[in-house]
Parts: structure tokens; sequence; C-alpha cells
């Protein structure tokens, strides 16, 4: 299978690649290279209305990125490492924006409290060394998400959330259209669909 590289670290190559970057003091930090990966075809159907829009239209189109994370197509994210964080700070990070995006549409209820706790405990103990890989599993079944997490010299560490409104929430903050953690994954998606979109 071909292979891209982002950072210099390889992706198979699929429908989009990125990397996700912070901004400080305007200094550009890359944190991490994100592959996505979708059904194509049944998100190309799913898209349909959105056909022969340019990337930049899409880029500015929140209806868009709304549709996207809510086809029920299988999803995987799959997250490289390029700078060392520690997983309770990733996982802190996680849920403040998850939470703060749920109370938004009046959707943070105990059930989502819950949930998030669970996700933010699974990274506690965790430590994101370079290279580490972290992925989501989203599903066709709604409300599901299945995170893995695999560093060098440790096993796999899996967790499986069951909560719809969590899992969406999970996708928005990385697919989320102006409002998701990373600029760079989103002009990704939005370039990588407006070609797909007029093939």
């Amino acid at each position: 299978m071909d292979t891209v590289e982002v950072e210099g670290i390889p992706f198979p190559q699929e429908i989009t690649v990125s990397i996700t970057d912070i901004e400080i003091h305007f200094l550009q930090i890359k944190y991490n290279a994100i592959g996505v990966y979708l059904e194509k075809d049944n998100a190309l159907a799913h898209l349909e209305s959105w056909k022969s829009k340019k990337a930049e239209e899409l880029l500015q189109d929140d209806g868009f990125f709304q549709a996207l994370v809510s086809a029920s197509v299988e999803k995987l994210l799959r997250i490289v490492v390029i700078k060392e964080i520690k997983g309770s700070q990733y996982g802190v990070q996680l849920e403040s924006s998850v939470r703060d995006r749920l109370v938004s549409v009046d959707k943070y209820e105990e059930d989502e409290e819950e949930a998030l706790e669970k996700v933010t405990e699974f990274f506690q103990s965790k430590y994101f060394k370079p290279n580490s890989v972290l992925t989501f599993h989203f599903p066709t079944t709604p409300g599901i998400a299945e995170i893995s997490f695999v560093t060098e010299g440790k096993g796999e560490a899996k967790l499986t959330m069951e909560n719809k409104n969590v899992a969406e929430m999970i996708q928005k903050w990385y697919l989320g259209g102006e409002s998701a953690v990373s600029p760079t994954t989103v002009k990704s998606l939005a370039d990588q669909f407006a070609a797909l979109l007029s093939a």
C-alpha cells in the first residue's frame, strides 16, 4: 500500500493526512500528525450535496463538517505523536473541549460526565512519547468510540466508550470545521473532499 509522509511519519494513503499544531506566541509547535480514514464511497454518497464545491467553500461551510461527523460511516483517526506530552495533559485538553461543546448545546448530563471521566482516566497514566500512536475508531454503530494507545515498550491499551454525544464531540474536536483543534487537518479534509466530490 502507498504511504504518505507527514513530518517524516509514514501514513498508509487514504482520505487525508495532516498535522495538529498549536501556535504559542507565533511559534508553531507541531504536536502530532493525524491520518483520517473513512469509508470513502459511503462518505461521498452522504456528502453528495457538496458536489462540485471548491475546497475554500467547504472550508467555510460548517454544515459540510457537521455532515461529515454525523455520516454513519466507519471512521478512524490515527494520531502519531511528534512532541512528547503527558497523557494527563492530553486528557484534560480533550475533556475540557468536549465538555464545553456539550454544555453549549445543552447535552452535558450525568451520562456524558461519566463517559468523559472514563476517557480522561484512560489517558491519565499514559506518556505520549514521540512515535506513540493513538487511535480513535468510530464504527458505524452510533455512539461508540474505541480508543487505543500504543507506545514503545508497552502493550496496547484499549478503551471502549459508549455515549453518542461524547463520541460525536470527540469527532468534532478533530473534524469539526472552524472549531476543530487542528486547522491543518480541516484544510486537508476540505482539499481532499473537494477533489473527490468533483471527480
